[in-house]
C-alpha cells in the first residue's frame, strides 16, 4: 500500500551524475556504536523488486530516508490529537492575523557531514520548493527568513494557519550540498540529514541504517535497520512465520489470532487511509477512456459489495467510508448535511448502477457489458505485483462489476511503473489510498488531492491530484478554508459543503473502504511499540516519519 503518506518514484538521473555525487552525497558521518551483538531491526515495507538507490526526500521514487535521516522542524502524530512533538524546531506559534509563523531551531544540532544545522538551511529548503513547483506537493507560498541562525519566519499574503502543519512537517535539507542540485532530477546515493539514523549501505535487495551516535536526542537504542525488498505482501507474511522480519505492515493469514500463531508477535490495527480506484478523471488534460464519465464513475461505486469485498480481501479489517472523504466516525461533524449518503453502502445496488449509466446513454450489450458509441464498458486497474489484498480486491470488484455490466480488469506491474503511470496519467484507473494530513481535519485530503493546482496534464508529472480533478470552486473553497483558523467550524463548514457536494457528484476518487492498517511487530525482540494506552505514532512501516519516532521509541529485548 502507499501513504504518504503515503506513505509514500521514477525519476531521470542527470547526465552529471558523477558531479551529484560530490555535491549531494558529502560523507555519511561518523561511526556507530553498533555492536555485532546489537540485534537488527528488520523491515519490510511492501517493496515488491529490487531497490533502485534513491535517498532524494523531494523525488517520488526515494526509498527511504524521511524522518530516519532528514528531519522536520516538529512531528505531527496522525494517530491521534496531540501536541506537535519538536525536532529540528523547539517553539512555533503564530501572529494575531495568521500571516506570520515564527519558529525557533534547536541550538547545537550538526548535519551527518559534522556542519552546523543552521536556520539559512531552513530558508533554503522552502526557497528550493517554491522555486521547483514540481517537489512542492503542499503548495508552500510563502516567504521565509533567518533572522540569526536559531530563528526563522514563514510569513504569508494571507491567513495560513491551515498551512502550520505542512511547513512544520516539511523535510530539511543541508545548503551547503543542495545549492548546485536540480531536486527534481537528483539521484541522492549518500545522504546528510540531521536524523537518528545514517545510511550504512545499500543493496538492490535490502539497505541498512544504522544509529547516529552524534543525534542531538542521543543515539536511539536500535542500532541497527534493515530494510528488505521481498516480492509482495505473500512474501512478507511468509517471513512473519519464519521469524526473519520483525516489523510488516500489511496482510497475513489469520491475522486476528496472530500473537497465538506467532508468539513472538502482535498485530494492531488502525483506521486512515481511505482506499479508492482512482480515475484519470480530466477529459480537458488529456484522460482518455469511458471513467472520464461521470456516470460510469457512480455506477462503478454503487456496483460494490463493500461487506464482500472486506471479508475476502481485508480480511474484515477496513471499515466505511464516505464519498466525502471525511474519516468516519472521527470526523463526522464535518459532514455537509446535504448529502444523501453520509458512508458508502455495504451493500452492492445493482439497480443504482443500471439507473445511472441508462440515464447517460450507456446500452447494456449482447455480452452482458454496457457500451456507448461503439466503446465497451472495460475499465483497466492498475495495480502493483505483490499487493496481494489489492490484488484479491480488484478480482473481488470485477466479479462484482461484472454482474452490473461493467468490465474490470487488473494490470500488474512493478512499484516503479506503477508510479510513473500513476504520475504521468497513463491510466484508468489505479488502486491506491488517499492519506490524512497532518491534523485530525479532512481540509488536509481535500487540498492534497483535489486542488487543481497539484495536477498536471497527461504526460507531465503530476503532485498527489494524480487524478487531475479540477474544479474552480473547490479551488476557491480551499483558499477560503487557508485564511480561516482550524477551530472555528462555523465559519469553515460552508466551504466543506461546497468542497464535499462538488467531490460527491464529480467523484474523480470512487471510494472503496477505509483501510485498517495492521502491523505486525516483534514484541519479544523489540519493545516501546504503540500500543491503545500510548499511541505515540500512527503505527505503520511505510508512514515514513511516523516509522522514525518508532524506530527512536524502540528498546531492544535482549
Amino acid at each position: 500500500m502507499s501513504l504518504l503518506t503515503g506513505m509514500p518514484r521514477p525519476v531521470a538521473a542527470l547526465a552529471g551524475a558523477a558531479a551529484l555525487g560530490l555535491v549531494l552525497t558529502g560523507c555519511s558521518g561518523g561511526t556507530s556504536s553498533a555492536g555485532g551483538s546489537e540485534p537488527t531491526l528488520v523491515a519490510y515495507t511492501g517493496q515488491s523488486g529490487d531497490y533502485q538507490i534513491n535517498f532524494n526526500p523531494f523525488s517520488p521514487s526515494r526509498i527511504g530516508g524521511l524522518g530516519t535521516i532528514y528531519e522536520p522542524l516538529f512531528y505531527f502524530n496522525k494517530a491521534k490529537v496531540s501536541d506537535p512533538v519538536p525536532l529540528l524546531g523547539t517553539q512555533q506559534s503564530w501572529n494575531k492575523e495568521g500571516t506570520i509563523l515564527s519558529v525557533t531551531l534547536r541550538d547545537g544540532v550538526t548535519w551527518s557531514d559534522g556542519q552546523h544545522f543552521t536556520a539559512k538551511d531552513v530558508a533554503f529548503t522552502f526557497d528550493l520548493l517554491k522555486n521547483n513547483p514540481a517537489i512542492n506537493n503542499t503548495g508552500f507560498d510563502g516567504t521565509v527568513a533567518a533572522a540569526d541562525d536559531t530563528h526563522v519566519t514563514f510569513t504569508f499574503k494571507a491567513p495560513a494557519f491551515v498551512k502550520g502543519p505542512d511547513v512544520l512537517g516539511t523535510p530539511i535539507v543541508p545548503e551547503h550540498l543542495w545549492k548546485a542540485s536540480n531536486p527534481t532530477k537528483d539521484v541522492v546515493e549518500k545522504p546528510v540529514g540531521t536524523g537518528a539514523y545514517l545510511l550504512k549501505e545499500f543493496k538492490p535487495q535490502a539497505f541498512t541504517y544504522e544509529a547516529n551516535p552524534h543525534y542531538w536526542g542521543g543515539e536511539p537504542k536500535v542500532k541497527k535497520i534493515r530494510y528488505v525488498a521481498l516480492s509482495g505482501n505473500q512474501a512478507g507474511a511468509d517471513a512473519i512465520a519464519a521469524g526473519t522480519t520483525d516489523w510488516f505492515t500489511g496482510p497475513i493469514p489469520d491475522i486476528q489470532h496472530t500473537h497465538k500463531n506467532f508468539p513472538n508477535y502482535e498485530a494492531y490495527t488502525q483506521w486512515q487511509n481511505q482506499m479508492v480506484l482512482a480515475t484519470c478523471s480530466s477529459v480537458k488534460m488529456g484522460c482518455k477512456g469511458p471513467q472520464t464519465d461521470p456516470a460510469v464513475r457512480h455506477a462503478l461505486y454503487s456496483a460494490i459489495n463493500r461487506t464482500q469485498l472486506n471479508k475476502l480481501a481485508f480480511q474484515e479489517t477496513a471499515g466505511q467510508i464516505s464519498a466525502a472523504f471525511t474519516l468516519t466516525p472521527s470526523q463526522d461533524q464535518f459532514v455537509s448535511g446535504t448529502l444523501a449518503e453520509k458512508v458508502a453502502p455495504m451493500t452492492a445496488e445493482p439497480e443504482k448502477t443500471a439507473q445511472t449509466l441508462e440515464q447517460a446513454g450507456w446500452v447494456k450489450g449482447s455480452d452482458g457489458i454496457y457500451a456507448k458509441d461503439g466503446q465497451r464498458l472495460s475499465l483497466t486497474v492498475e495495480v502493483v505485483t505483490g499487493w496481494t489484498d489489492y490484488i484479491t480486491a480488484i478480482d473481488t470488484m470485477a466479479s462484482q462489476a461484472k454482474a452490473a455490466g461493467i468490465e474490470l480488469r487488473a494490470a500488474q506491474s512493478s512499484w516503479n511503473e506503477w508510479t510513473e503511470k500513476k504520475g504521468n496519467g497513463n491510466f484508468q484507473l489505479v488502486i491506491d489510498s488517499l492519506w490524512q494530513g497532518p491534523a485530525p481535519d479532512p481540509y488536509y485530503l481535500y487540498t492534497y488531492f483535489f486542488d487543481s493546482g497539484s495536477g498536471a496534464n497527461v504526460g507531465k508529472s503530476a503532485g498527489n491530484n494524480f487524478s487531475r480533478y479540477a474544479n474552480p470552486e473547490v479551488d476557491a473553497a480551499l483558499d477560503h478554508l487557508a485564511a480561516l483558523p482550524l477551530n472555528d467550524q462555523a465559519a469553515r463548514q460552508p466551504y466543506f459543503d461546497t468542497i464535499q457536494q462538488a467531490i460527491v457528484r464529480d467523484m474523480p476518487y470512487i471510494p472503496v473502504l477505509t483501510g485498517g492498517t495492521t502491523s505486525v511487530w516483534n514484541t519479544a525482540k523489540f519493545s516501546g511499540w504503540p500500543s491503545n494506552e500510548d499511541l505515540y505514532a500512527f503505527p505503520a512501516v511505510w508512514s515514513s516519519f511516523d516509522a522514525a519516532e518508532i524506530f527512536k521509541r524502540l528498546k531492544p529485548q535482549r
